[in-house]
Formats: C-alpha cells, sequence, structure tokens
C-alpha cells in the first residue's frame, strides 16, 4: 500500500514535468484514464503489481494496455516507472493526488451540490458564482440528488461542508426541543 505522501511525490513530479512542457491537463486527463481501467479490471493491478511475474512479463502486458489507451511519450514512461519502482498498483492514488495538484495548479476547486431534486439551470449558476466568489477560483461543479434531504442543498467544498438541508434544519430544531 502506496502512502499519501509517496503518492503525492509521484504525482508532483508528473506534474512538474507537465508545467515545463505546458501539458499538465493533459497529463493528468491520460493518467485519469488510466486508472479508470485499472478500477475496471482489479484483476490488472493486482497481475502487474505482483513480483510473482517476471518484470518482462508484467512490462509486455502493460506496453499492450498502453498502445491500445494511447498514451503521451511522458505518460507511457511515467506509467512504466511505476511498474519499475513497485507501484503500478497505487495509479489509483497518484491520479487522485495529481488532480488536486493540476486543480491547484489551474486555479481550481472542485465543489459538489446535493439537492432534493435537480436544480433549475439558474440557480446551479447562482450556486456556483457564490462558490467562485467566496474561494476566489474556478470551480468545478458536481450534482447528486438525495430525496432523503427533503429540501435545501448540502455543499461541500474540498472538505468544507454547507449544510443547508431541511433534513438538517429539522434535527438541529429536534435536538433543542428534546434538551431540558
Amino acid at each position: 500500500m502506496i502512502t499519501g505522501s509517496v503518492a503525492r511525490r509521484y504525482a508532483k513530479a508528473l506534474l512538474e514535468i507537465g508545467v515545463a512542457t505546458q501539458s499538465y491537463d493533459a497529463n493528468g486527463k491520460e493518467l485519469d484514464r488510466v486508472a479508470a481501467a485499472f478500477a475496471e479490471s482489479p484483476e490488472l493491478g493486482r497481475t502487474l503489481g505482483n513480483p510473482v511475474f517476471p518484470l518482462e512479463k508484467r512490462r509486455l502486458i502493460l506496453e499492450d494496455i498502453i498502445r491500445r489507451v494511447g498514451l503521451s511519450k511522458t505518460l507511457r514512461a511515467f506509467i512504466l516507472l511505476l511498474l519499475d519502482k513497485g507501484r503500478i498498483s497505487a495509479v489509483a492514488d497518484i491520479a487522485r493526488a495529481h488532480r488536486e495538484l493540476v486543480d491547484e495548479q489551474a486555479g481550481r476547486v472542485r465543489a459538489s451540490i446535493t439537492s432534493a431534486k435537480p436544480l433549475d439551470a439558474a440557480t446551479e449558476q447562482r450556486l456556483k458564482a457564490a462558490i467562485e466568489k467566496r474561494t476566489g477560483k474556478i470551480v468545478v461543479l458536481t450534482k447528486k440528488e438525495d430525496p432523503s434531504i427533503l429540501g435545501g442543498v448540502v455543499t461541500q467544498v474540498g472538505d468544507l461542508v454547507f449544510d443547508g438541508s431541511v433534513r438538517s434544519q429539522l434535527e438541529a430544531l429536534r435536538n433543542e426541543l428534546s434538551t431540558p
């Protein structure tokens, strides 16, 4: 298992290469595709990360996958380096750390909005503009629906959660009324 700091170091190295070549966004998208391929086939990650199989055979398998996915030379070299260093099973962790670094480099922040039912475009745009004003960054918005919140919205920006749901307001009221 790779630690977060090790994943972040690999991600940072790839980011630095991307910044130097002005391809950090493209590199991130390619790395996300590789991570998705590993997520779709957990056996693939286990096989490529298993030292029982000779490195040369694992390398041939990985090169075939790289060819099929159509990675750039930079990502090809990076993924093969991960294999050589015994870190290939950590592609998802590295991709996640890289995505965070790319967002930071690009001045973006990821936010999610959960509502009881789909929001209209105007409300969604107002929420996005409010988050952008508050953070001073471009917002990449993810929307979810959860009928159990009853109404209102729950907004998450990084680790910060703004819970304006009817459910949480009712729970707060219940707690207030139940305490003597």
